[in-house]
Order: structure tokens, then sequence, then C-alpha cells
């Protein structure tokens, strides 16, 4: 982004955080980061919408339409997004450990009274005292989880048991493969790949094109940094079956467990406290 504009992401920008005439640096455009990291996930997830849509109704169904909600890796806040529009009574607390997608998160709710947000290692066993509460009716992810090995996910299941209220629930959206289905399963990823291709060829930025021009932004290209420095290119994490995150979820005190929402590769699971 190095002239003002609007760029393949779908963000206006002077690129250059130069004055704009009216004395003032250049504003941010966070809701256009905020949108063009829905369309770099989108490239990837053509259904992401259909899970968030079931996500939500099932919140609704089991706590109702003003929910306490904790938005678990909630990256630039796409979640809290959807559910403060179907449920203006909610509230939000986003937490995340990445210092570029908590700043467009915190830049794109900003004065919204109904969220706030947590810096926070989901890794360290002490992460829920940063927290404003003890209880939640909800706590939501998608896609986020994937990139912790089996041992640590676990242990994060097990302190979400005491999270969530009695009656509350938990859902997770993401990768859940099914080793005794391989034949599916290339089926599947063969023909969301030729999808991908197609979209790439339309212009569709990936995971690396998106990262690139976050870091050439003046506004993201310090937090940027910083998340490589934490994370590295991409987390190499486990994606367990829908049997073992039920497993591990009944374990770690919830009721019922099962999946609400599947596709070959991913599935939403909800487990009821």
């Amino acid at each position: 982004m190095t002239e003002t504009g609007t760029t393949d992401t779908g963000v206006t920008s002077t690129g250059t955080g130069e004055p704009t005439g009216t004395g003032e640096p250049a504003a941010t455009d966070w809701r256009g980061w905020q949108e063009s990291w829905d369309r770099q996930q989108e490239w990837y997830m053509p259904d992401r919408e259909e899970r968030f849509r079931v996500m939500l109704d099932m919140v609704e169904a089991a706590v109702g339409p003003e929910p306490r909600v904790l938005d678990l890796a909630c990256g630039t806040g796409s979640i809290t997004d959807r559910l403060l529009r179907r449920f203006p009574g909610a509230t939000s607390t986003g937490v995340d450990l990445d210092p570029a997608l908590l700043a467009i998160a915190r830049g794109y709710f900003a004065g919204d009274e109904r969220v706030s947000f947590v810096t926070a290692d989901l890794k360290d066993p002490g992460w829920t005292a940063l927290l404003p509460g003890a209880s939640y009716d909800a706590v939501l992810t998608a896609t986020a989880l994937h990139w912790l090995r089996a041992e640590p996910l676990a242990a994060l299941y097990g302190q979400l048991g005491g999270l969530v209220r009695d009656g509350g629930v938990f859902m997770n959206a993401d990768h859940m493969t099914d080793g005794s289905t391989p034949r599916i399963n290339a089926i599947e990823r063969a023909h969301r790949h030729a999808g991908m291709d197609r979209a790439r060829a339309a212009g569709a930025l990936d995971w690396a094109d998106w990262w690139e021009l976050a870091g050439r932004d003046p506004v993201l290209a310090g937090p940027t940094a910083e998340r490589f420095r934490i994370y590295g290119e991409h987390a190499e994490g486990d994606t367990p079956s829908v049997d073992w995150h039920a497993r591990k979820l009944r374990e770690a005190g919830f009721d019922e467990v099962r999946a609400v929402w599947s596709s070959p590769s991913d599935s939403l699971v909800l487990a009821l406290k």
C-alpha cells in the first residue's frame, strides 16, 4: 500500500501515514482491514459464513439473544462482529495474543462499550486471571485452536470447563480430520483446492499475500513484525477428530457434546455445560 486508494485487500490507506491536508495523519481503515481478513479466510473456507450462522443459531437456542460471550482466539473479531450484528444486546470479550489482529479488532470496535479485548497466551496456565469475568454464557472460537498440539488443547479445554456457566455452551468450528475416510478426504480436498485455484486466478489473496500487505502498512507494520516474532510463519498444531474433541470436553466437565455442523474437513462441535 504505497499509494492512496483501495488496494486489492479492500483497504483504503495513504500507505505513508502522511497528513491528508487537514493537519492530521490519515486514519486507518479498520473496517477495510476487517473485511479484507474475512475475504482472505473465505478463500480457504467458502462455507465460513454458514458455520458462523449455525454457531449463532445454537447460541440463541441455548442461552438466548443477550449472551455474555468469550471470543476465544478472536483474531480481528470476526465472531464478535457477527454476534453483535445479530444480537445487539450481547457483550463480548475477545482474547488473543496476535498483536496485529488485535490492533485491527481494537480499531474496528473502538468506542463500542459492549466489546473488550484481552492480550493473553492460551498456553499460559494463568491466562484466565486476565479476564474481566469469572464465567460466560458462551465461549466461541473458529479456525484457531488447530495451531495447538493435542496436549495443550486438552489442558485448555479443562480450563474452559470452569469458564462456561451451568447451562452455557462452548463451540469450536475448526479443522477436524477423520483418518478412517481417506478417499472421502481426498475427494473433498481436491474439490476445495480446485475452487481455491479459480478464486486465486480471479485475484483472491492468500495468507502470505495478506500478511505481506499488513507488513507494509504504516500502522500495522510493527505489530505484524511482532506477530511473526511470536508465531513464526505459521504454527504447527494438531487436527484431531470430532470424537477426540468430544471426549476431552466431557472430561473437562461438559455434559453433552456433539457436532452440530460439518463438512468433510471441518466441524462445529458444541459442548453443553
